[in-house]
C-alpha cells in the first residue's frame, strides 16, 4: 500500500504545484485596463491545456497517422490515391500539431492565416 501511495501523492503535488503557479497569471489577467477578467482567464487556460494535453496528444496522433500510412502505402500505390492518404494521415494531423497558433481553434486558425496572407499581399503591392 505505501509504494501505491507515493507516486499518487507525487502526482497529487505536482498538479498542485504547477496550478498554484497559474494564479498569478490571473491576478495578473484581471489588472489589464479594457480586458474582462473572465475571457482572459479561459484563454490562459486554453493555452495551457494545449501545451499539456492537446499537442502531445495531436503529436502521438501524427506518429500513429504516419505508421498507419507507410503500412497502408502499397495499397494507397494501387488505388492510386497516394496523396490524398498522406493528406489525411500524415499532414493533417501535422499542420494542426506544429503550426496550428496556441489555444486556438481551426476557424480561429483559418482567420489568422487569412489576415496574415492580406497583409503580406498588401506589403507586396506597396514594395
Amino acid at each position: 500500500m505505501q509504494r501505491a501511495k507515493r507516486p499518487v501523492l507525487a502526482g497529487v503535488f505536482a498538479t498542485t504545484l504547477m496550478l498554484s503557479g497559474m494564479a498569478p497569471l490571473s491576478a495578473e489577467a484581471s489588472n489589464r485596463p479594457g480586458q474582462e477578467y473572465g475571457k482572459e482567464t479561459a484563454r490562459e487556460f486554453a493555452m495551457v491545456g494545449d501545451i499539456f494535453f492537446a499537442r502531445p496528444v495531436l503529436g502521438l496522433i501524427t506518429g500513429a497517422g504516419l505508421v498507419t500510412f507507410t503500412a497502408t502505402l502499397p495499397f494507397s500505390a494501387l488505388g492510386g490515391n497516394v496523396d490524398e492518404a498522406a493528406e489525411t494521415l500524415v499532414r493533417q494531423p501535422a499542420r494542426n500539431t506544429f503550426l496550428r497558433c496556441l489555444a486556438c481553434t481551426p476557424a480561429e486558425h483559418e482567420e489568422k492565416q487569412r489576415e496574415r496572407r492580406t497583409r503580406r499581399a498588401e506589403y507586396e503591392a506597396l514594395r
